[in-house]
């Protein structure tokens, strides 16, 4: 490109024809820099959403895990008093029988590390047993919302009652109680377990959250039992106005979402679960600003940078951009065009799995990682069963529809990204399997099998009146210089020929073991 220079006596309408260039070359840069600034904007969004997704999934995963140990902590406790609870119920609590029931008590709470101690109470509320040596004297617990719940119905279920301090110690406990009924049925007094409080503190400081985030664990109703970080005026309390509990749980029993607490008005990213055997929800919550401390820095240094540049290019880049777009665009063009040809060369095109070109290219490959880590490769061989029966009566283009239904049920059941699911042949399928030993691989030649029967594909040529598969399998730790590619599919294929020859619609395994050769299979 010819760059003019200035004229000191310039031919008439020069001035004119240099103008129109001047704004083309401003306007060019005043474009790129706000490209730029477009790029870092996207950019920065991006790396903002992906910074809030990964704290989504790091809340679930840590709700999910507080939502096992909480089902643990009180299922054991259940399962503790349901066996006490038939053991009172069927041979009573008489004067002769408390000594024995005082120690069982007593050993149950040295098993469980949870539980803070377990009571009996007569149906006027009055203690009778305890895990402790003397009960605690008193008035009772009759004003307890435990005694009164099981007074009130005759469920035999445990329930789960409000946080309460603990008559005998002042300690803070979650109490688990159980109905006792006689004989006829009429209310006999309560067995409850408490769940010491200081147990979930632990739990709870086991996970590594910023100082504003927060754990907990409520009723249903949104009733705190405990929380992290611990604050005794908010036992008790109801959060049953936050998002969680107005919103969320009414549309699903699990899940996450950014909000503004109603207890601090921190704004965090709270993980939720509902736990599927007890009436409890348990969230946990990184702050908005925890989560995003890295990228505002990250942020500010991007804009520096930017900045940076767009001055370069508004002194240099301009000269070159035409040529710089020209060349990315062809290799753009390229690329795909690479990507379309490949795509081609591996892939079969009615159904989309890899065909036999791939597959050999990754046989290659898989065998010397196995080779190399001493890992299992598996290989599974399928074949439909009576395909050319399935052809001459419905044609060929149900024929095509009904291997592109099988090989859907294929990829449905390759579940990992190094999974192959292959078009061998005709109607014949494979399915290459890394670091899978033999019962991984007839695991998932039985989930194909089956994937096919429930697409309910009409075959009146089968003996089962619906289209089947039969399936081989065959597992080995590659060995160099040992093992042949060949071999290893021969043997699946061998597999397949004992699945059809004993019956198809089955799934068989061969295995070379000690020179033995056995075959297992499994029916529908």
């Amino acid at each position: 490109m010819s760059i003019p220079h200035y004229d000191p006596h310039p031919a008439s309408g020069g001035t004119l024809k240099r103008l129109p260039l001047l704004k083309a070359s401003v306007l060019f840069i005043a474009t790129v820099c706000l490209c730029l600034c477009g790029l870092l904007y996207l950019q920065l969004e991006q790396s903002r959403r992906q910074d809030l997704e990964a704290a989504q999934v790091a809340s679930s995963n840590l709700t999910r895990a507080m939502a096992q140990q909480a089902e643990d902590t009180f299922m054991k406790a259940d399962l503790v008093l349901t066996g006490l609870a038939e053991w009172i119920q069927a041979d009573g609590y008489a004067a002769a029988q408390k000594p024995r029931l005082q120690k069982a008590f007593a050993r149950r709470v040295l098993a469980l590390e949870q539980l803070h101690g377990i009571f009996l109470f007569d149906k006027q509320g009055q203690w009778v047993v305890t895990s402790f040596d003397e009960p605690p004297r008193g008035p009772g617990v009759t004003d307890r919302e435990y005694f009164k719940f099981h007074q009130q119905n005759v469920t035999s279920v445990a329930h789960i009652g409000p946080a309460i301090r603990s008559r005998e110690s002042g300690e803070w406990i979650i109490p688990l109680s159980k109905r006792l009924n006689d004989k006829n049925g009429n209310f006999q007094g309560v067995l409850m377990a408490g769940i010491k409080m200081s147990y979930f503190d632990e739990f709870f400081k086991s996970f590594n959250i910023d100082d504003n985030g927060t754990m907990f664990v409520a009723m249903t109703d949104g009733t705190l039992l405990a929380r992290r970080p611990f604050v005794e005026s908010l036992i008790g309390a109801s959060a049953a106005k936050s998002e969680i509990f107005q919103t969320l749980l009414p549309r699903a029993p699990s899940g996450s979402a950014m909000f503004s607490s109603v207890v601090d008005g921190v704004v965090r990213m709270y993980g939720y679960r509902q736990l599927s055997a007890y009436p409890l929800v348990v969230a946990a919550a990184a702050s908005k600003d925890a989560i995003l401390k890295e990228w505002y820095a990250a942020a500010f240094q991007s804009i520096v940078i930017v900045a940076l540049v767009i001055l370069g290019v508004g002194l240099f880049g301009w000269v070159f951009i035409h040529q710089v777009r020209d060349g990315e665009r062809i290799e753009a063009d390229l690329r795909k065009a690479q990507e379309a040809l490949e795509l081609i060369a591996t892939h079969d095109s009615l159904t989309g799995l890899a065909n036999r070109r791939l597959f050999e290219r990754a046989l290659d490959i898989e065998f010397g990682r196995g080779a190399r880590q001493s890992s299992p490769l598996s290989l599974i061989m399928l074949d439909i069963d009576f395909f050319k029966r399935y052809n001459d009566t419905y044609g060929h283009v149900a024929g095509d529809h009904c291997l592109a239904e099988v090989a859907r049920a294929l990829k449905s059941c390759c579940h990992r990204k190094a999974d192959l699911a292959v078009r061998y042949g005709g109607e014949e399928f494979a399915v290459l399997l890394p670091d899978t030993d033999i019962h991984g691989a007839l695991a998932i030649a039985e989930q194909i099998r089956r994937s096919v029967i429930d697409k309910n594909i009409t075959h009146s040529g089968s003996p089962t009146g619906y289209l089947t598969v039969s399936l081989g399998c065959y597992s080995f730790v590659p060995a160099t210089g040992h093992d042949s590619i060949e071999a290893f599919i021969q043997r699946a294929d061998a597999a397949l020929y004992r699945a059809k020859h004993s019956g198809r619609n089955r799934s068989a395994v061969l295995s070379l073991e000690g020179g033995v050769e056995a075959l297992a299979r499994s029916d529908r």
